[in-house]
């Protein structure tokens, strides 16, 4: 039967924790989640207990990189299959602070991300995102003091932020990327396909596939904005309201017009019923 890992709620027991964990110069990898956690989550683990000695997953909701009109009360929670799921993989810590831990009274100093944060796709949309992701995300790597960190590709624009704040900052974080983990029909796993009915399940995987064409359209030598727009016509014969279907640099994010722009990154945001899915591939 695997071992519980150690569970931190307070900055002192984590750093306690943290200081056992890096005897011997161990080298340490923090995977920061909100909890809810899939075979996407998992995959992460895995790639950081291949980096490093002790690996450290944070679980905590934030509530600063939620609008008003957001699902921050009706985000799943499920603790207690996410520590099992952990002890399964051999996680040694989990950091699990609560808001006032993170966010203390008086608490008055936010992360103003530029770069990547402005790159006109998440954040056209959520305005407020990547300010609470940054806060977050910084405050993580102070309290955990991590060598490694690892996010999934599927918030593809997030992780540039992140690995943009960490390099400009000099956190002394490497921030890694994780590859998107699919369910067989092509749907990226996320926390938020639970809110699917049943028809939009079967609806949602049309990002994937219109991503997929687009990129074969491309590739063939089509024009890119007719590409696009036969990916966005498709995507709404389905029932989604389209955010944006763009393609971008794959490390500025800026936008591009050909394959030749560099590496290029196809981009997704829709909505279908009161879920919003993102999604992206190398085009």
């Amino acid at each position: 039967m695997p071992n519980t890992p150690i569970i931190a709620r307070t900055l002192a027991s984590l750093h306690r924790a943290r200081s056992d964990l890096g005897k011997r110069n161990a080298n340490i990898a923090l995977v920061p989640t909100m909890g809810a956690l899939h075979d996407g989550h998992l995959s992460l683990v895995r790639l950081a207990k291949r980096r490093a000695k002790k690996v450290v997953v944070s679980i905590f909701v934030n509530p600063t990189q939620f609008a008003a009109h957001e699902d921050l009360g009706s985000y799943p929670r499920t603790w207690k299959a996410d520590i099992s799921r952990l002890a399964s993989e051999g996680v040694d810590l989990v950091w699990n602070p609560d808001v006032k831990t993170m966010y203390p009274e008086g608490f008055a100093t936010r992360i103003a991300p530029e770069g990547p944060a402005l790159a006109g796709l998440e954040d056209r949309f959520r305005p407020h995102f990547f300010g609470g992701v940054a806060t977050v995300v910084a405050k993580l790597f102070t309290q955990v003091r991590p060598d490694f960190a690892f996010f999934g590709e599927k918030d593809f624009q997030q992780l540039k932020v992140v690995t943009r704040m960490a390099r400009d900052l000099d956190l002394g974080v490497r921030v890694i990327g994780g590859a998107i983990v699919r369910e067989r029909d092509g749907l990226a796993m996320s926390s938020r396909n639970v809110y699917l009915s049943a028809e939009q399940r079967h609806a949602a995987p049309t990002l994937f596939r219109a991503l997929k064409a687009t990129s074969k359209r491309m590739r063939a030598g089509g024009d890119f904005r007719s590409a696009l727009a036969a990916a966005a016509d498709a995507i709404a014969e389905a029932g989604f309201a389209l955010d944006y279907i763009e393609a971008r640099h794959a490390e500025t994010l800026a936008p591009v017009s050909s394959l030749n722009d560099g590496p290029v990154r196809l981009l997704v945001a829709a909505k279908i019923g009161t879920t919003r899915l993102i999604d992206n591939i190398k085009a």
